[in-house]
């Protein structure tokens, strides 16, 4: 029954100096934020944000470590997340002030380019149950499960017939001297 209390008057304590030493790392965590965020309302925000997270997850910080590093990754983890919400959120209005109905409509697919001659030639030249998985995975953006389903073969079979296929096609693709070089390779070291 006492290792429970134990347990809970070391966890206090670790949160008592967490909160006892906070105060001092605020200003350079105002100074690392406003390097970052160049604004400083969005700095004192960010600064804030991080305090918050910090006492959330006051229970992750260890006793004697360096406080003012984890609080530094705090503060920047906070401020990578914030950055990609603002990017997903620019993207989001950029696409409705383009067409105001975008967010009713479902995503359309993705068009693509025709592929070049060359990378047409070699997909085709691959054997036929290496191109369809590289068809499907690559260029139709297909999960393994869903390629897998369509040829009816088991996900690691797909897994394995791409990363084949697209060393095949790599190879097909190689310059016509490197090609001739590597073929010789293989021939000495069969001969051997």
């Amino acid at each position: 029954m006492s290792q429970p209390f134990a347990l809970k008057d070391q966890t206090s304590s670790f949160a008592e100096e967490l909160r006892s030493k906070l105060p001092g790392l605020l200003p350079g965590l105002h100074s690392r934020a406003l390097a970052l965020c160049k604004r400083p309302s969005e700095a004192s925000d960010l600064v804030q944000d991080t305090v918050l997270r910090a006492l959330c997850f006051e229970s992750g910080y260890e006793r004697d470590t360096n406080l003012r590093g984890w609080l530094q990754q705090i503060l920047f983890s906070v401020f990578i997340t914030r950055c990609r919400k603002s990017t997903r959120e620019r993207r989001a209005l950029a696409a409705l002030a383009s067409d105001p109905c975008a967010w009713t409509m479902p995503d359309a697919p993705v068009q693509r380019q025709a592929l070049l001659r060359p990378v047409t030639r070699a997909l085709d030249a691959l054997p036929s149950q290496f191109s369809a998985v590289v068809r499907l995975v690559d260029l139709e953006e297909r999960s393994y499960k869903d390629a897998a389903v369509e040829l009816s073969v088991p996900v690691g079979t797909v897994m394995s017939r791409l990363f084949r296929g697209r060393r095949l096609l790599a190879e097909a693709l190689a310059e016509p001297n490197q090609a001739a070089q590597h073929a010789a390779y293989e021939t000495a070291q069969q001969a051997a």
